[in-house]
């Protein structure tokens, strides 16, 4: 499988750069997209069919999910490849009314997307088979409904962990454990200290949790845009002896 980065910007889409959105490919089963941020469904056209994947959201805050209004008209409305199924969809349990009222067309109403993806909820902890792949979601600490992702190929073993949004917690150890690739928000920079608590992480908790979980090879996604990348870099490299990779919007892993 191929994990695509669409976009990894913190908390705001930059020119390059969309919001939160990352595409999990397969050769002979529809793709998985995990977060659908600001600028990401832009990036995901160029690379394959919109309409030929599941959606899979860690939380409901804005810079997760804001294209998925815009991938709904494309399945419906797109005048020669329309969605020609229905895809899965799994989210926090509100996603549904939070996304359904993002879509209508009458303030207050909720538009019922039930015609074009099929509505699972997480479980904290919960493993869901979605075709070929395993999902274990992990909840994380953040202000709202938020989950960890890891995935699991069930025939090559292969595995991907993302942290989504969340401040430190031991409990994202077994999220990452072994994964082959880890995908960990850096937003607050170089260190977390002084800032503010149960919202994200640092460059060198990152490193500290990718060490911990014996992980391959650590991204490090979620960056403010007007934060020191080189610095978040530095400082997960001295918690992690491992492969430490400052994640870019277009970056592929063959995995």
């Amino acid at each position: 499988m191929k994990l695509t980065i669409l976009g990894c910007s913190g908390s705001v889409p930059v020119p390059g750069n969309p919001a939160s959105g990352y595409l999990v490919s397969f050769p002979d089963a529809p793709s998985i997209v995990m977060d659908i941020g600001p600028g990401t469904l832009a990036n995901l056209q160029s690379v394959q069919d919109p309409c030929d994947a599941h959606v899979l959201l860690s939380h409901l805050h804005a810079d997760h999910c804001m294209d998925f209004p815009s991938l709904l008209v494309w399945r419906r409305f797109h005048p020669v490849k329309p969605a020609a199924s229905r895809n899965y969809l799994v989210g926090p349990r509100h996603t549904p009314v939070h996304l359904g009222r993002l879509s209508a067309d009458v303030p207050d109403e909720v538009d019922d997307f039930s015609d074009s993806f099929a509505f699972e909820q997480w479980h904290d902890r919960k493993r869901e088979l979605i075709d070929d792949v395993y999902v274990t979601p992990f909840k994380t600490l953040h202000p709202i409904e938020t989950y960890a992702l890891r995935m699991e190929h069930a025939t090559s073993g292969t595995a991907i962990a993302y942290s989504a949004d969340s401040a430190y917690t031991e409990d994202l150890v077994e999220a990452a454990r072994d994964a082959d690739v880890f995908l960990c928000e850096a937003a607050w920079g170089e260190t977390s200290e002084g800032k503010a608590p149960n919202m994200h992480m640092s460059g060198a908790e990152a490193g500290r949790l990718a060490a911990q979980a014996n992980a391959k090879t650590l991204v490090l996604v979620h960056l403010q845009p007007w934060g020191d990348a080189e610095a978040t870099l530095a400082a997960a490299q001295a918690e992690f002896s491992g492969e430490v990779i400052l994640g870019k919007a277009g970056m592929e892993f063959e995995l």
